[in-house]
């Protein structure tokens, strides 16, 4: 339900004419957890850093090639010239064809904090007969470069090419799972200090086609270990309403994404929030849906954010890319630091998808465990407990959950925890999603600078 662990091998390629991809040695073998302005976004306190590059200066701050800015209500990135062509296999088809391509590369950022992992996000308009890919490369503590790393090939369709992560990416110093980013023995002292990303826009050769990327960047952090997490004070009572969508109604349809309804906690969540901003597919995009299926629209969302390689529909960044495939949005996959930050949003009519593992007996009233699960939280009773929008539930109706602030607070915010078989493993340290709309209210704005996202 999360991307959480390695895929199955096999990942396509880019000619030798490409920019550099990761030199992969082999990946462990084993599955593994997850492990305006252009200054950084770091709260006091919070090991946290978030840089989005997205403004006409931002993009004007980089290094384009074959690229123009657009400029007016809305600024963006897209193919002026192309900088040449070149091929790509993808495995996913089995099919090779060529490309016109312009790249962008952003200025070296230097994290404020000093990281363990990151996982970089876009946001991105891609018309059929184009795709992007997104890529990541630093500088460790110790002043060594890494690879460039891909974190993602994405395409809002899938008539082109599928999109993906990359397995088997190290330099055996980091690895990239699925969509993280992750310095390998943390223990050490190693950390990364630095990072660039490079978009790579790519489009059908002859065409004045492009794909538009209005959004493009990081969040780093070094999270403690940790089996408990201080508690944050209540001070926020709302509800917001945001409609009520259940995975489980799903159960057995369309099994090649990610096996059916059963699995699609992150596009449900993703659904119910983008629904809650005002935007939905429209007729003709539900036109492949079965008829006989309610809510077609979760479908949708699990066909298009599909990972061909992960082979799962809980990439992170390739929600938050779904939920820009829409009309006006934003989209971030970040880390907040505590209820409080989630209060915050909540209070400015922001709601939060957040990410979480479970044993049953640790959130009372869930009914169920879970190695990886995606839930919305819309709001806080009058006692502090968490409201939230919980797909894995039997029906619509039942979606709306109430559980303990102290428990939710604990699962969603650790490091560490125990599993079923009593074996320490992974949490995922407060990762969430957060959509808006490119146009918020001054109470919004705010409170997401407030967590740190501009």
């Amino acid at each position: 339900m999360l991307a959480t662990a390695l895929a199955a091998a096999g990942a396509g390629a880019l000619s030798a004419a490409a920019p550099a991809v990761a030199a992969a040695s082999a990946a462990p073998s084993a599955p593994s957890a997850r492990p305006g302005p252009s200054a950084a976004h770091r709260r006091a306190g919070t090991p946290v850093d978030n840089r989005f590059w997205s403004s006409s200066t931002d993009w004007r701050g980089g290094t384009g090639n074959g690229t123009k800015v657009l400029t007016g209500s809305r600024s963006g990135l897209v193919v002026a010239t192309p900088a040449g062509s070149r091929d790509y296999a993808d495995p996913h088809t089995g099919t090779t064809s060529t490309w016109e391509y312009a790249t962008w590369t952003s200025p070296v950022h230097r994290s404020t904090v000093p990281a363990t992992e990151a996982i970089a996000s876009w946001n991105a308009e891609t018309p059929a007969g184009t795709w992007i890919q997104t890529e990541l490369r630093g500088t460790y503590s110790d002043g060594v470069a890494t690879p460039w790393y891909v974190m993602g090939r994405w395409a809002s369709g899938d008539g082109d090419i599928r999109r993906t992560s990359v397995d088997d990416q190290t330099d055996d110093r980091s690895t990239v799972w699925t969509d993280t980013f992750a310095i390998d023995d943390p223990a050490s002292g190693l950390r990364l200090a630095s990072y660039q990303l490079r978009l790579t826009l790519y489009r059908k050769p002859g065409t004045t086609l492009t794909p538009t990327v209005r959004r493009v960047g990081a969040m780093a952090s070094d999270i403690p270990d940790r089996f408990t997490v201080p508690a944050a004070a209540h001070g926020v009572t709302r509800e917001l309403t945001v409609p009520r969508y259940s995975q489980n109604t799903h159960i057995g349809q369309y099994p090649e994404y990610d096996n059916g309804g059963e699995a699609w906690c992150s596009p449900t969540s993703s659904q119910m929030i983008i629904e809650y901003w005002g935007r939905k597919p429209t007729a003709a995009d539900l036109a492949w849906v079965n008829p006989d299926f309610a809510d077609p629209q979760v479908c949708h969302a699990a066909r298009f954010t599909f990972d061909y390689q992960y082979d799962g529909c809980g990439n992170w960044p390739f929600n938050a890319a779904y939920a820009t495939s829409y009309k006006d949005m934003n989209a971030v996959v970040t880390r907040l630091g505590s209820l409080t930050d989630v209060e915050r949003l909540i209070r400015a009519g922001i709601p939060v998808i957040t990410s979480q593992s479970f044993l049953e007996k640790e959130l009372t009233g869930a009914g169920y465990g879970t190695s990886g699960h995606l839930m919305t939280v819309i709001g806080f009773t009058a006692a502090g407990d968490v409201i939230a929008n919980d797909p894995a539930s039997p029906s619509n109706t039942a979606v709306r959950r109430v559980y303990k602030r102290r428990e939710w607070e604990n699962i969603w915010l650790r490091t560490k925890r125990y599993n079923a078989a009593g074996t320490v493993t992974s949490g995922t340290g407060g990762v969430c999603y957060l959509y808006w709309p490119t146009e918020p209210t001054a109470a919004q704005r705010k409170a997401l600078e407030a967590v740190g996202v501009r």
